[in-house]
C-alpha cells in the first residue's frame, strides 16, 4: 500500500515538474520572442529608411515621412529622450528619500505599526490604475502648479509629470527597502549598539550601508516602471516637441509620444518604423535594468 502511496505522490511530483517546467520555457520564449518582433519592427528606421543611429539618439529633428514607401525625413528623437530621463530622473529625486525615511520607520523604528498599516496602504498604491494617477494629476497638481508658480501651458510640465511618476513608484521602492533592510542580520544591530552606538548611528551606519543593495534594486525597479509608464505622463506632461527651458515647462517623452502617434500612423511608414525604435529603446533600457539588478542580486548572495 505504501508503495503504491509513493509511486503516485512520485508520479504527480513529476507531471508538476513537467507543468512548471512548460510554464518556464514559455516566459522565456515569450521574452524572446517579443525582443525579436522589436528588433525587426524597430531596426526598419535604421534597415529600410536607412537613418543613422547617431540621427535617432542625439537628433532634436523630429519629421518623419508617413507615406509608405517614402522616406527622407528626420526622425531626431532626442526630445523624447530627453523627457524621459528628465521626468524619470527627477521622480527618483522625489521618491528615493520619502521611500527610503518610509522604509527605515517600517523596519527599524516601529515593526509592529509599519507592517499592519504603512505596508498595507503603500501596496495598494500599486494596484491603483495610471489613468487615476494621470487624472488626480490633472485636476489637482497641474492646477496647482499653475497658480502656484505661475507655469506656462497652465501647469502642464515637467515637474508635474515627476510628482505623479514620483507617487507611482514610491510603494515598490518602499516595499523593496523594507525587505532589505529587515534582512540586515540582528548580529550587525547587537554590536553596535554593544559599541556604544545610538540607534540613528546603527541605521545609518551599520543597517543602511549593509541594506544598500537591496535599497539599490528597489530603486532600479521603481526607475523601470517609472519610464515604461505612459498614459499618466502623457496626462501632465503638455506634449511639447521642444526641451523644456527648467522643471515648469513642458515636453514630451518616449511613451507618451507612441501612446498617442503610434494609431495614427501608416504600417510601414517612416514615422510608424520610428515609433518601433522608440519602443526598441524602451526594451533595450528595460532589459539593461532587469540585467542590473540581477547582477546586483548576484553580488549580494556572493
Amino acid at each position: 500500500m505504501d508503495d503504491q502511496y509513493t509511486a503516485r505522490m512520485v508520479k504527480k511530483d513529476g507531471h508538476a515538474k513537467i507543468l512548471y517546467t512548460v510554464c518556464g520555457l514559455f516566459i522565456i520564449v515569450l521574452t524572446v520572442a517579443i525582443g525579436a518582433f522589436l528588433i525587426y519592427k524597430g531596426s526598419g528606421t535604421f534597415v529600410t529608411a536607412h537613418h543613422s543611429v547617431f540621427e535617432f539618439l542625439f537628433s532634436s529633428k523630429w519629421e518623419p515621412l508617413d507615406s509608405v514607401g517614402k522616406y527622407g525625413g528626420k526622425v531626431g528623437a532626442l526630445v523624447y529622450i530627453a523627457g524621459s530621463l528628465m521626468t524619470c530622473g527627477l521622480a527618483l529625486v522625489f521618491a528615493i528619500p520619502f521611500a527610503v525615511g518610509t522604509a527605515v520607520y517600517l523596519a527599524e523604528i516601529n515593526l509592529k505599526f509599519g507592517e499592519k498599516f504603512i505596508r498595507p496602504a503603500a501596496e495598494i498604491y500599486v494596484g491603483i490604475p495610471s489613468v487615476v494617477y494621470g487624472w488626480v494629476g490633472l485636476t489637482i497638481l497641474v492646477p496647482f502648479i499653475r497658480d502656484v508658480f505661475h507655469a506656462k501651458m497652465g501647469g502642464f510640465s515637467v515637474l508635474a509629470a515627476s510628482i505623479v511618476l514620483a507617487v507611482m513608484i514610491f510603494p515598490t521602492i518602499t516595499t523593496v527597502a523594507a525587505d532589505a533592510i529587515q534582512a540586515v542580520p540582528q548580529s550587525y544591530r547587537e554590536a553596535a549598539y554593544g559599541m556604544g552606538s545610538t540607534r540613528w548611528q546603527v541605521i545609518r551606519h551599520v543597517v543602511l550601508p549593509a541594506a544598500f543593495g537591496g535599497i539599490a534594486t528597489g530603486v532600479i525597479l521603481g526607475l523601470a516602471r517609472a519610464i515604461g509608464e505612459a498614459l499618466a505622463v502623457a496626462m501632465v506632461i503638455g506634449k511639447t516637441r521642444s526641451f523644456p527651458q527648467n522643471i515648469l515647462s513642458p515636453t514630451n517623452n518616449l511613451t507618451a509620444a507612441i501612446a498617442a502617434d503610434m494609431g495614427n500612423t501608416a504600417n510601414g511608414g517612416e514615422h510608424n518604423m520610428a515609433l518601433w525604435s522608440m519602443a526598441l529603446l524602451l526594451y533595450i533600457i528595460s532589459t539593461i535594468l532587469i540585467f542590473i539588478i540581477h547582477r546586483m542580486s548576484h553580488k549580494k548572495e556572493d
